[in-house]
């Protein structure tokens, strides 16, 4: 059976754990939010593509869900001594990782060669696709009329202020990089990952061709990042609301069912079934949490018996 699976984040990370257990070496392919991207201290960071990377190479911070288990910050603390900004914490061998994307990227490589030649490295036999080898950003738009790069929204201001709006600046010219339609055209099941619908789905959506390819595939399961109307991790449910959306399992839902044929609800939220399937999508009953590997390889399971 071929997976490929849309991702960013801890939640979509925690997920794919289990579907690269639950599945044949090399059988999984995951499609990772690039809108997170930002040069910073001078290297090209890739959060979503990185937390992906090390989640499934088995050396993540799996406490914090960032960064790599153990890692020092000696190179940024040392820039912070000498009076520099230092408020994005990249560890050493995290910026191992960004120094050695950003010398390929001068050297004429695309990011998703870059990408690849680091999994291969750090031992993941699932691919790891960015959405796109073209510039797209995500911009946080603030209720007091600020444009926000993302990394400063979600780091710097620590998802603080009030969300107006999310834009995607080079949505409109991105294309999706080499093997992201085939891997969903290809595949047996797509799954969309309990990530944030707005920050890490929502820029994979905005590559051109990706929500098409998407649409005619036949068997796309999404499962919810929402629970009890909260998001277990980050501002999901605050900006749900805040853009009118509704923060809750069935709104998700609503967002997705233009190409979403299976939404995997929570089982706290069972009552929400008849609300999914209002909007024309069937709804399947889960324990979705994942506190631990082998609960995210339980869910994986569930979900491909779907």
């Amino acid at each position: 059976m071929n997976v490929t699976a849309l991702a960013g984040g801890v939640g979509g990370a925690k997920l794919l754990v289990g579907l690269d257990r639950a599945l044949d070496p090399g059988a999984l392919t995951a499609i990772v939010n690039t809108g997170d991207d930002a040069v910073i201290y001078g290297v090209h960071v890739s959060p979503d593509i990185d937390i992906v990377t090390y989640w499934l190479a088995g050396i993540a911070d799996f406490a914090r869900g960032w960064g790599i288990a153990g890692d020092s910050f000696t190179v940024v603390d040392s820039l912070a001594a000498l009076g520099g900004e230092s408020w994005f914490r990249l560890g050493d061998r995290d910026f191992g990782t960004c120094l050695y994307r950003s010398l390929r990227l001068r050297d004429g490589a695309s990011l998703s060669a870059a990408t690849d030649e680091i999994r291969r490295e750090l031992g993941v036999s699932s691919r790891v696709l960015p959405a796109t080898d073209d510039v797209l950003r995500t911009l946080v738009h603030t209720t007091d009329d600020r444009t926000l790069e993302f990394q400063h929204y979600f780091v710097r201001e620590r998802q603080r202020p009030e969300v107006a709006a999310v834009t995607y600046s080079g949505s409109e010219e991105s294309k999706p990089a080499p093997g992201v339609i085939d891997s969903i055209a290809s595949a047996d099941m797509v799954v969309v990952c309990p990530s944030n619908p707005v920050l890490s789905v929502g820029p994979v959506l905005a590559v051109n061709g990706v929500r098409d390819a998407l649409r005619v595939h036949p068997n796309v399961v999404a499962v919810t990042p929402i629970v009890r109307g909260a998001a277990l991790k980050g501002p999901a449910d605050r900006i749900l609301k805040s853009m009118g959306y509704g923060s809750s399992a069935a709104s998700v839902a609503q967002m997705y069912s233009d190409f979403v044929d299976i939404f995997v609800v929570d089982s706290s939220d069972e009552g929400q079934a008849e609300d999914i399937a209002a909007a024309g999508v069937t709804a399947k009953v889960l324990d979705t949490m994942m506190p631990d590997r082998d609960a995210s390889y339980r869910l994986a399971q569930e979900i491909l018996a779907a």
